[in-house]
């Protein structure tokens, strides 16, 4: 036997992304994991404008608030343990004070609801089938805050269920946006709170449904995250201490893998360039006001300067007032 791991092929996708794509990252963790090391690599990426999600209802909730141009106002509100905070939203986004908490949220739905209209992939990453109902209002929660638990209601959505808030969604979204890819991917943490079997339907759930629109839309797609770390990286040294989460490797490894399943290769080529520059800046010299210091900035400056007469629609403000 010449392997000791399996392995398999993701089908190649087209279009591929590109530094002048617009790109929207919704959903757990994960998809933060992802979207963000791409937006450090200067991609033009919006990251979750209400703060990490983890069930279908409410990812879609928050792709209907930036479709409908929707901002918060004050009775959206809740008021708990000294903080104002909104179910629609991540707990990130709270506040003491109610004007600068309306403010925060405001700003990024404002900004995604711009974005969203011309935007040319949307990522939607599932964590899980599980919501959360209140029980005064029986609307479902992105986010339970800490109340305590009989504040909520918990039940499992159907595939059907999601299925079916995902094609209204999509009757909105393919109207004002035609143009726009959905890339579905369901996130490789497990949800061991809920149980070791109920973690296994949760997801089961959502990859058939999933698997339900991609056979139904031609401009949806499935990125196999779950996959790639259940079979690829069956082994536990692949996950972090917690033994839930992947770890460092495993992440690198499947944001690898969506490079290489989604990414055009002369934008790869842009990204090696721009990761130097990255590990240049986080290299710490021993005496940083030597001559050679000072060489070693010059000579970042100068690979900058290349890279922006190449391609001109990088923003590369924040590297080049560093190395200045």
């Amino acid at each position: 036997m010449s392997t000791f791991r399996t392995t398999f092929n993701i089908p190649e996708f087209s279009p591929k992304m590109n530094y002048q794509s617009k790109n929207i990252f919704i959903g757990s963790c994960f998809t933060e994991n992802i979207g963000n090391s791409l937006k450090d690599l200067k991609f033009d990426i919006v990251t979750n404008p209400t703060g990490i999600v983890y069930n279908p209802v409410s990812i879609c909730d928050c792709v209907h608030l930036l479709l409908n141009n929707t901002l918060m106002k004050g009775e959206d509100l809740g008021f708990y343990n000294d903080t104002w905070f909104s179910f629609r939203h991540h707990s990130r986004y709270s506040n003491t004070d109610k004007e600068a908490c309306l403010q925060k949220m405001n700003e990024e739905l404002s900004l995604a609801s711009e974005y969203i209209v011309h935007a040319d992939f949307l990522f939607l990453t599932f964590g899980s089938a599980y919501n959360y109902k209140h029980n005064k209002t029986n609307e479902v929660v992105a986010n339970c805050h800490k109340f305590p638990a009989g504040t909520f209601s918990k039940t499992l959505l159907t595939a059907g269920s999601i299925v079916e808030n995902c094609e209204k969604l999509f009757d909105t979204l393919f109207h004002i946006n035609p143009k726009i890819k959905v890339i579905f991917t369901v996130s490789p943490v497990r949800h061991w709170k809920d149980g070791a079997i109920e973690n296994q339907l949760s997801k089961s759930l959502l990859i058939t449904a999933i698997h339900e629109l991609v056979s139904k839309y031609p401009d949806c797609s499935y990125f196999p995250a779950y996959e790639l770390m259940m079979d690829d990286l069956r082994d536990y040294r692949f996950y972090a201490d917690d033994m839930l989460h992947p770890g460092a490797t495993a992440i690198e490894y499947i944001r690898n893998k969506f490079v290489d399943t989604f990414i055009d290769k002369d934008a790869v080529v842009i990204m090696n360039e721009i990761q130097k520059l990255i590990l240049a800046k986080n290299h710490r010299p021993f005496r940083a006001d030597t001559d050679a210091h000072g060489n070693f900035r010059k000579k970042q400056l100068e690979q900058i300067l290349v890279l922006k007469s190449k391609h001109p629609f990088l923003d590369l403000k924040d590297l080049e007032e560093f190395f200045k």
